[in-house]
């Protein structure tokens, strides 16, 4: 009888641990997710920011709100972004038959870790020592909180399959102006290819918060990625929408991609919204002249 219900008891140990255990959804490319998560009333959350902060402030020690929390911890969306749920653009990175090909990959799998936030709400900062894991497919990320102030976060990931190793660390400065909260990402990401024996070491944008005079989350700034092996480097540009929050500038990126053993020389143009498409120009270079070969993605 001990033995029959034993039995049993593996059994249902067994089905417990096939079961997906799902925090909450990822946030998706196009900001759009599965969790039916509202922010609470805006304007309440906005004199509760003023309230407490002062223009120049420097909010690394501010504690926010409990009304400003998303349910889900920072580490769970800085390991959530280094995938795509529809399509794994990460893997893409290692397939490129040429030098060019995976940079061209690299350059896109950098736009897609850049994601649309929900404005007015904030991950739950992470203890010291507080770890997160996630895997989707052959690949599976590792990341703890390794320091509590200043906050940094450290992240490994590995696809023993496709030869590709993540090492991230970053260190996010959130400063308040006034009209606007911007938070500067310190630290560098590196991706290595093991098999193709390169690495592209590249660094983060800028979150930019507007409280005035539209309301809105964005990111702006300059990323560079880098190759030591191939040579190639490249140039993304995050651009601002209006002041006013109008316009069709919003979410827009622009950049290059250079060869740095030839005077820089443009390879490639980028140009897009980094929520939506992106498109490639080739540049072919001549003697005397040069002409322009579209290519969409």
């Amino acid at each position: 009888m001990q033995i029959k219900q034993l039995t049993i008891e593996v059994q249902e140990l067994k089905i417990e641990s096939k079961r997906d255990v799902v925090l909450t959804s990822p946030l998706s490319i196009d900001g759009e997710s599965n969790n039916d998560y509202k922010p609470p009333n805006l304007l309440q959350m906005i004199f509760s920011l003023l309230n407490n902060v002062r223009p120049g402030a420097d909010l690394t020690r501010f504690q926010l709100p409990p009304l400003f929390n998303l349910p889900k911890s920072h580490l769970q969306c800085f390991g959530e972004s280094v995938y795509c749920v529809n399509k794994d653009m990460l893997s893409n990175c290692a397939k490129g038959e040429t030098t060019i090909d995976r940079m061209i990959s690299v350059v896109a799998w950098s736009i897609s870790t850049v994601r649309p936030l929900m404005f007015g709400v904030a991950p739950y900062n992470p203890t010291l020592g507080e770890t997160h894991h996630a895997s989707r497919g052959t690949l599976n990320v590792l990341l703890e909180q390794v320091s509590h102030h200043p906050p940094v976060s450290a992240m490994h990931a590995s696809d023993e399959a496709n030869g590709i190793e993540l090492l991230w660390c970053q260190h996010a400065v959130p400063k308040f102006h006034g009209a606007t909260i911007e938070t500067i990402v310190h630290g560098k990401r590196k991706l290595n290819l093991v098999k193709k024996g390169e690495s592209y070491e590249m660094n983060s944008p800028k979150l930019l918060i507007r409280l005035l005079p539209k309301l809105g989350v964005e990111w702006v700034g300059n990323v560079r990625i880098k190759c030591q092996e191939t040579s190639l480097e490249a140039e993304l540009s995050f651009k601002s929408g209006s002041f006013l929050g109008f316009g069709g500038g919003n979410r827009s990126i622009k950049g290059k991609i250079m060869d740095s053993s030839n005077s820089f020389k443009t390879l490639y143009e980028v140009h897009g919204q980094w929520d939506r498409y992106y498109y490639l120009i080739a540049i072919m270079y001549y003697i005397f002249w040069q002409f322009a070969l579209f290519i969409t993605f």
